[in-house]
């Protein structure tokens, strides 16, 4: 698509549709998708499947772990497409670390939904319970972040569509 190595984030709550939008962007696009969940370890998953949300103490050896993926993504001069929840925009300043070039998809959507997604989501460690904690943590992006919204309650082709158009990915 484009010459130039970049590295999306894929951001948004969990139950968003992250991964599954990411793995289709990443599909389209001939890229890798990181699965950012992947890179927690394991006492941030225990934290979350005991419905104790992470703090910023929590956060930052995966995102640290994160940006360096990305860095190694880069250094192979790989495009690459991650799942990455980058609530804050501090979160994503160190993703932004990894490589020159990393962009955000902020999958949004209403509150209603992910309620309904995430009330209907089997075998995943994050529960329902602390969407809350994260909708008050969340930090849309600012209009100096390279990064588009798309809205979650569009079909996964149209997402990956829109996001295409609005990152001048498109051809």
């Amino acid at each position: 698509m484009s010459g130039v190595v970049q590295h999306i984030v894929v951001m948004g709550v969990s139950g968003c549709g992250k991964s599954t939008t990411g793995e289709a962007l990443a599909a389209h696009l001939g890229w890798p998708f990181v699965e950012g969940d992947s890179f927690h370890p394991e006492a941030n998953v225990a934290k979350m499947r005991a419905g104790i949300p992470l703090d910023d103490d929590d956060r930052a050896p995966w995102l640290r772990a994160l940006a360096a993926e990305i860095g190694r993504n880069e250094a192979l001069g790989q495009s690459s497409v991650i799942g990455c929840s980058s609530l804050k925009r501090a979160y994503r300043d160190i993703l932004r670390e990894g490589a020159p070039r990393v962009r955000f998809l902020h999958v949004h959507g209403s509150r209603a939904l992910l309620e309904s997604r995430l009330s209907h989501r089997e075998g995943h460690f994050f529960p329902a319970k602390l969407l809350d904690s994260q909708l008050a943590t969340l930090e849309p992006l600012a209009a100096d972040e390279d990064g588009v919204v798309v809205d979650m309650a569009l079909s996964v082709e149209d997402q990956v569509r829109q996001a295409l158009r609005q990152m001048g990915l498109e051809g």
